[in-house]
């Protein structure tokens, strides 16, 4: 069994996927072919933005949306503690600094009256300047948009929405990668539309910043003229290759895998209920892409143990996350590291993933079901 199993998606698509990468081979124009803006326009239609600025990954994406902020020294960045690195990395990276934030314990994405909280201590001891929140929708659930969005419109922050797990989620039918004033994703292969490599995605509405970004992605250059650089870029394009891959894979996406991904969480949801886990909660109006299934075991529950027992019935399983941002070695001595986020402390002992993606069957999800139930019986 495989945690996420690329190859059975290869080989359901293979035929379409072996066409569009043999075409962009055949007409040797691999950087920036017609295929990269093909993509970024039918991205750019999904999500429901005007813009859609493809490039190197998912961490360039935030770092360029930072960079058309301004955001740099002196500057405060309020991050959820319980998240992959690059959420913070992003804008320590900026020179700013990242201020974490708790999390719900039931949806994993950033708690709005912690935020709130965070955003007024930091205003009233003056030392940086409240700058930006970076929501990311974890596992697939879009953040809380509702609040998170009037706390940005109280206190004049920006938002920028890491949707690099939600792509796919929605919040009463509006697309993940929509809510921020910039959103970025990521296409690294085990995310919900992934390609083979690394690739990024940033989405806004404003043609200023479209502009900015896809300027900044080629070196600074001024418009079509690449040898009139016009402000300090970097070199952070998605590659034809994997532009190709992804516009069948978007297409799947679209057509059934989302909805596949979600009949495998209600497997496992019907399956692993009326036990002693913590299982992944859905707000109503909310919709997930189910980048993970993570439930959460109880605390008389040694998970190293649960996960060799499940490795030993053929069964992979993954931690995500278990260690909280502000404990990341990075941020240790800074202000970063005196968070105060007892959720995300608890979770980080507790969570356990298990295998999540379109292709899995309902039996092999009774299968992991059955198991992991054995396994806790037997601590």
């Amino acid at each position: 069994m495989e945690f996420r199993d690329l190859k059975k998606q290869y080989a359901v698509m293979k035929e379409e996927i072996d066409l569009a990468v043999a075409e962009v081979i055949s007409s040797a124009n691999f950087i920036s072919g017609t295929q990269v803006r093909k993509l970024e326009e039918q991205l750019a239609e999904y999500v429901g933005v005007k813009y859609c600025i493809t490039c190197a990954n998912g961490t360039d994406a935030i770092s360029l949306a930072l960079r058309i902020w301004g955001v740099g020294e002196g500057d405060a960045v309020f991050v959820p503690d319980f998240t992959f690195f690059s959420s913070g990395e992003c804008p320590a990276f900026a020179r700013a600094t990242p201020i974490f934030v708790d999390v719900d314990d039931r949806t994993y994405n950033m708690d709005p009256d912690r935020l709130e909280r965070a955003v007024c201590k930091v205003k009233a001891e003056g030392k940086y300047n409240a700058k930006a929140i970076i929501a990311v929708d974890l596992f697939g659930l879009p953040a809380d948009y509702d609040r998170i969005q009037s706390i940005c419109k109280k206190y004049d922050l920006l938002l920028l929405e890491d949707g690099a797990q939600g792509f796919g989620g929605s919040i009463r039918g509006r697309k993940a990668c929509s809510f921020g004033d910039i959103s970025t994703t990521s296409f690294f292969p085990a995310k919900p539309l992934g390609c083979y490599g690394d690739g990024g995605a940033i989405f806004t509405d404003r043609e200023d910043w479209a502009e900015l970004l896809r300027s900044y992605c080629v070196h600074g250059k001024a418009g079509n003229d690449k040898y009139n650089n016009i402000r300090i870029g970097v070199n952070s394009r998605l590659d034809t290759i994997q532009a190709a891959v992804l516009l069948p894979k978007l297409k799947a996406f679209r057509e059934y895998e989302l909805d596949c991904v979600n009949q495998v969480a209600s497997w496992y949801t019907s399956s692993l209920k009326n036990g002693d886990l913590i299982l992944p909660e859905i707000v109503s109006e909310y919709s997930s892409s189910w980048a993970q299934y993570t439930v959460q075991l109880p605390k008389y529950a040694n998970r190293s143990a649960v996960q060799a027992r499940l490795k030993a019935a053929g069964i992979p399983s993954m931690v995500y996350y278990n260690r909280p941002m502000h404990m990341q070695g990075a941020f240790a001595g800074t202000d970063s590291a005196k968070a105060d986020c007892p959720v995300t402390d608890y979770i980080c002992g507790r969570v356990l993933s298990l295998p999540m993606h379109p292709y899995l069957s309902e039996e092999e999800v009774w299968k992991v079901s059955r198991n992991l139930k054995k396994a806790l019986i037997e601590e």
